[in-house]
């Protein structure tokens, strides 16, 4: 029987860092808004349906300049995000009717590739959580908050964490209904999903290698980043399609 599949974009986020009137999600890229890139790459995926998060004063921005002029091929729907990010994720959990898994993903991180998806897919169907993460390479310093170090964990295993972050939906959904029902207070420290399901579901959660290319936009210095990464991702496609062409011309 065939597992239904189903991928949250997370695009409430006002993108204050970001020092722009316009929020980060909708900051064109190349010659499309940031979200477009997440939305296509689920759109080519094997998900089944897309649930994208806004808050309400950009819905219909959202419709009319990214789901409407593209063409996507899968059901999209744009559902009102909440003041945090948890509250997004929570209300998007609540409007699924059924599903069997779900991805969770910023939309925010363009450069989320089909394959990444796929990887991901496949290990939540045999692990039932899962996220995507790359290894460390800087040192990481704890520091207390007078700034002074207190400790240098092994950076061996240390993991950044990145999204999609994927769940068996009837479990991360339990997790964050369990969250809820704990103080405002507690619920500040969250800052994705695998700490809900770590909190309150008493399974293992398994990494997938994601991608260094896979960066969140946060600050303006992403946006530079970003460009580079799209002119290096632009050129390997180029690269790839003209050995394609020289090999049918064999």
């Amino acid at each position: 029987m065939k597992r239904k599949v189903t991928s949250v974009i997370l695009a409430a986020g006002q993108g204050r860092r970001m020092n722009t009137s316009l929020s980060k999600q909708f900051i064109m890229l190349e010659d499309k808004p940031v979200l477009y890139y997440s939305v296509k790459a689920f759109d080519e995926s094997p998900v089944d349906e897309i649930i994208v998060v806004c808050c309400r004063e950009q819905m219909d921005y959202c419709v009319c300049n990214v789901i409407e002029p593209y063409g996507f091929k899968k059901e999209i729907r744009v559902i009102e995000g909440g003041e945090e990010r948890y509250d997004s994720v929570f209300r998007a959990l609540k409007s699924i009717d059924h599903t069997d898994y779900v991805l969770i993903h910023d939309g925010a991180r363009p450069f989320i590739s089909v394959e990444l998806i796929n990887e991901v897919i496949d290990m939540v169907k045999r692990s039932r959580a899962c996220i995507t993460a790359v290894p460390v390479k800087d040192t990481i310093k704890i520091v207390d908050e007078d700034g002074f170090i207190t400790g240098t964990p092994d950076r061996a295993n240390m993991w950044l964490a990145q999204t999609p972050q994927a769940f068996e939906y009837s479990s991360i959904r339990r997790a964050y209904e369990l969250l809820f029902k704990q103080k405002e207070s507690d619920r500040k420290i969250i800052t994705d999903d695998a700490m809900v399901y770590e909190r309150f579901i008493n399974m293992p959660i398994k990494i997938v290698k994601g991608d260094y290319y896979n960066i969140k936009l946060t600050t303006p210095e992403d946006l530079v980043l970003a460009q580079g990464i799209s002119d290096k991702i632009r050129k390997m496609t180029k690269q790839k399609d003209d050995m394609l062409s020289k090999s049918f011309e064999l």
